[in-house]
C-alpha cells in the first residue's frame, strides 16, 4: 500500500550497523598529519633529476663536434620545437606589413612593423634604420625578456636600439608574447601547455616568433647577411641562445642574464623558467650547456650579473655554462671569440649602461665597425608605449585562442565496430597510450610504516612508499577492527591530497570496505610544494620532469599500479574500487583502469570534467593540473577513448550518469 513503511530484515540492519561506525571527522583526525614534508619530495625528485642531466663530452676535433653539432640542431628543431606544427606553418614566407615611419631623433629613422607568426598570429616589430643606407649593412634582432605592459618600449632597450642604428646598424624591436601589444591573460607563457595538450610543442611558437624577426633582417635589401646578431635581456637571453644556437645565420650573439643550466635549476629552483623555457624533452636531447657549445666558433658573449635579483648570478651560472663550453670554442682556435661579462653595477637584473657598452664593444669588434665602448646619450628620444604602438588586427589569435583553434582540428581513429577490430585497436590504443605517458612501471621498493591507530572501533597504518625509481608517494591503510581480511578494498584520491577526502573515506569505511588513502606523486603529502615566496610550486617539478622526457601523469600513475600490485601481492588482496575526487585524481585513475583493468573492479570519478576539451575551455592553469597538460594527450585522447579502453570496467561520475 502506497505510504505503507518499508520492512528491513534483522541481517540487513545488522550488518548496516556494523559497520556504520566511524563520522568524517574521526577520519580527518587520522588524514591530516602529514607523512612526510615537501622538503623530502623536492629532494628525491632533484636527485632523480641530476640522474637525466644530459653531458657535454667534447670530441677530439673541430670536424667531429661539426658533425654532431648538426644532427642535434635537426633534432632539436625537427623532434622538439616543430613538433606538431603544420609543415606548411613552418615552411611559409615571411609575411609583413609595412605600416610608415613615425617621428624620430637625428641619424636614425624609426619604422613600424607586423609580421605574422602562424596564420591569423599577428606580431608587431619597430625597424630603428640608419639614416644613411647602404648595401651590406650589419643588423640585429632585439628581443624582449618579461617586461610586461611596457613591451618593446621598455626604456633600456630603446636606448640600446636607437644607438645600434646610430652606429650604422639596422636594428629591429620585436615584441614578445603576453608583453606590450600582446599583454593579454590568453598569452601568458603557461597557456602555452595547452598548445601542448593538443600536439603542438609549447617551443614552437616562440621560435616561429623570433625565427620570423630573422628572417624579415636575413631578406631585407641593405643587410649583410654575413653580419647579423641577436641579443636581450632574461628572457630575451633565453631567446637569443635558442635561436642562434639552431639558426646558424645569427653571426654574433649577447645574450644577458638569460638561462643556466638544467643543474642549476636543480640546485636553484629560482634557475627554472617558463615552460617553453624549461621545455618538453628539452634535455632528453641537450642542456643548455650544449645549447651555448652550439654557438661555436660563431662570436658569443654571455652576460650576467653578479647579483642577479631575478634568476641567474654569474658566479653560480659560470662553471655550468661558460668554463665547460669553453673547451668546444678551443676546438676551432676561437677561444677570443667566446667571452665572459659580469656586471657588478648595478649587479642585479638588467641590460643597463654597462651591460650595453659591453654589447656595443663586441658587436662592433665583430661587425668590423669602428672601435666604440660608450652611448650616446639618447634619454630625449624615449617614447611612451603609446607612441611605439604599431596595431594589431582585431581578431589576433592568441596562445589559447591558436590551442583552441588546433583542437578544433583534431580527428581520432574511432574503435571498430567487429570484434577482431575492436581488440587491434585496444592494443594499438593502449600502446600508444604508454608511449604519450612515457609509461614505464615501477616497483615498490619499500611501503615504510611512519603511524598507526587503533581505537573507538577503527585502526589505520600510515606508509610512505618508496619506489624502485627514487621517488615515494604516502597513503594511509584504514579499516574498521571488526572489518574481515577478505573485505573489499577501495584506493581514494584526492586533488587536494588524503587530509580532504575524510568524507569519502567515511562512508567506504561505513559500508564494510578497507580504505587506502593515497597521495601519488605531486598531489598532498607528495608535492613538492612549500609556501613562501623564495621556493616555487610543484609546478616547477614538473616542467624539470618533462623536460627529461619523463611525463609526470605517467610517473603518478605508475605509483598506482605498483600500489596495487603490492597490496595483490603483501595483503592477498582481488581487484580494487578506485574512486577519484577532482579531475586531476580522476585522469590517473581511468588511466590506471585503461592500462590494466584487470587490476581494478570499478573507477568512480567525483568533480571530474566530461572531457580533456575542459582544460581549454575553463581554462585550467597549468599550476592548477600540471600532470595534465601533457605533450599530445587530448590530440591522441579523450575521456572516452580511456574508458574505452578499460571496458568492460564501470566508470560511474558522481553526476548521476553510468558509463560502462
Amino acid at each position: 500500500m502506497r505510504g505503507s513503511p518499508k520492512l528491513i530484515s534483522i541481517p540487513v540492519l545488522i550488518g548496516a550497523l556494523a559497520f556504520a561506525q566511524t563520522e568524517p571527522s574521526q577520519v580527518r583526525r587520522i588524514l591530516e598529519p602529514p607523512l612526510q614534508t615537501p622538503e623530502v619530495v623536492a629532494y628525491q625528485l632533484r636527485h632523480y633529476l641530476l640522474g637525466k642531466v644530459p653531458q657535454l663530452h667534447v670530441p677530439a676535433t673541430a670536424q667531429q663536434w661539426t658533425a654532431a653539432a648538426r644532427n642535434l640542431r635537426q633534432d632539436l628543431l625537427k623532434n622538439l620545437a616543430f613538433h606538431g606544427w603544420p609543415q606548411r606553418w613552418i615552411e611559409s614566407p615571411l609575411k609583413v606589413e609595412d605600416l610608415g615611419l613615425i617621428p624620430s631623433g637625428k641619424g636614425y629613422h624609426l619604422r613600424k612593423l607586423r609580421y605574422e607568426v602562424v596564420p591569423g598570429f599577428w606580431l608587431p616589430a619597430l625597424l630603428y634604420e640608419p639614416e644613411m643606407r647602404t648595401a651590406n649593412m650589419p643588423a640585429i634582432l632585439n628581443v624582449n625578456g618579461h617586461v610586461g605592459a611596457s613591451g618593446k618600449a621598455i626604456e633600456y632597450k630603446q636606448k640600446r636600439c636607437i644607438n645600434q642604428a646610430l652606429r650604422g646598424v639596422f636594428s629591429l624591436n620585436v615584441e614578445w608574447l603576453n608583453c606590450g601589444e600582446l599583454y593579454s591573460k590568453e598569452n601568458r607563457h603557461w597557456m602555452a601547455a595547452h598548445l601542448e595538450v593538443v600536439g603542438a610543442h609549447a617551443l614552437g611558437l616562440f621560435y616561429l616568433a623570433m625565427r620570423k624577426g630573422l628572417d624579415y633582417l636575413y631578406q631585407h635589401p641593405n643587410v649583410d647577411r654575413n653580419r647579423i646578431g641577436m641579443t636581450g635581456l632574461s628572457g630575451g637571453g633565453w631567446q637569443t641562445i635558442i635561436l642562434s644556437a639552431l639558426d646558424e645565420r645569427v653571426s654574433v650573439a649577447i645574450p644577458v642574464a638569460g638561462y643556466a643550466s638544467l643543474v642549476s635549476a636543480i640546485e636553484r629552483p629560482d634557475s627554472i623558467g617558463d615552460i617553453e623555457q624549461d621545455a618538453t624533452d628539452l634535455y632528453a636531447y641537450a642542456d643548455y650547456t650544449h645549447l651555448t657549445a652550439l654557438r661555436a666558433p660563431r662570436p658569443t658573449l654571455l652576460i650576467y650579473n653578479a647579483e642577479d635579483n631575478c634568476c641567474f648570478r654569474a658566479p653560480l651560472i659560470k662553471p655550468y655554462i661558460f668554463d665547460r663550453v669553453k673547451p668546444i670554442f678551443r676546438l676551432f682556435g676561437s677561444e677570443e671569440a667566446f667571452a665572459w661579462h659580469e656586471n657588478t653595477d648595478p649587479s642585479t637584473h638588467n641590460y643597463q649602461l654597462d651591460n650595453r657598452q659591453q654589447s656595443y664593444r663586441f658587436f662592433s669588434k665583430h661587425f668590423q665597425l669602428p672601435a666604440s665602448d660608450w652611448e650616446i646619450p639618447v634619454d630625449a628620444e624615449i617614447k611612451s608605449a603609446e607612441e611605439l604602438t604599431v596595431g594589431l588586427p582585431k581578431d589576433n589569435l592568441t596562445i589559447l585562442s591558436l590551442a583552441k583553434q588546433l583542437a578544433d582540428q583534431i580527428v581520432r581513429r574511432p574503435m571498430p565496430s567487429d570484434e577482431r577490430g575492436g581488440r587491434a585497436w585496444v592494443i594499438e590504443r593502449r600502446a600508444g597510450l604508454k608511449r604519450i605517458l612515457r609509461y614505464s612501471g615501477t616497483t615498490m621498493q619499500h611501503p615504510w610504516s611512519v603511524a598507526n591507530t587503533k581505537n573507538n572501533g577503527l585502526e589505520s597504518l600510515s606508509y610512505r612508499f618508496e619506489f624502485s625509481n627514487g621517488l615515494s608517494a604516502t597513503g594511509i591503510w584504514l579499516k574498521a577492527i571488526t572489518t574481515e581480511s577478505s573485505a573489499p578494498v577501495t584506493i581514494i584520491l584526492h586533488d587536494e591530497g588524503k587530509q580532504a577526502a575524510c568524507v569519502e573515506v567515511s562512508a567506504r569505511l561505513n559500508r564494510g570496505d578497507r580504505v587506502l588513502a593515497v597521495d601519488l606523486l605531486f598531489t598532498g603529502d607528495a608535492a613538492a610544494l612549500k609556501p613562501g615566496p623564495s621556493v616555487r610550486a610543484e609546478s616547477e617539478y614538473t616542467q624539470m620532469v618533462s623536460g627529461v622526457g619523463d611525463r609526470p601523469l605517467g610517473l603518478a600513475v605508475a605509483q598506482l599500479i605498483g600500489i596495487i600490485r603490492w597490496l595483490q601481492q603483501s595483503a592477498a588482496v582481488g581487484k580494487v574500487r578506485l574512486e577519484s575526487t577532482g579531475i586531476r585524481s580522476q585522469v590517473a585513475a581511468l588511466v590506471a583502469a585503461a592500462l590494466e583493468p584487470e587490476l581494478i573492479s570499478e573507477v568512480v570519478v567525483r568533480k571530474g570534467m566530461k572531457s580533456l576539451r575542459h582544460l581549454l575551455e575553463a581554462p585550467v592553469e597549468y599550476s592548477a593540473a600540471p600532470d595534465l597538460f601533457c605533450l599530445d594527450l587530448y590530440k591522441e585522447f579523450d575521456l572516452e577513448d580511456l574508458h574505452r579502453l578499460a571496458a568492460p570496467l564501470k566508470i560511474t561520475a558522481m553526476d548521476n550518469k553510468e558509463r560502462e
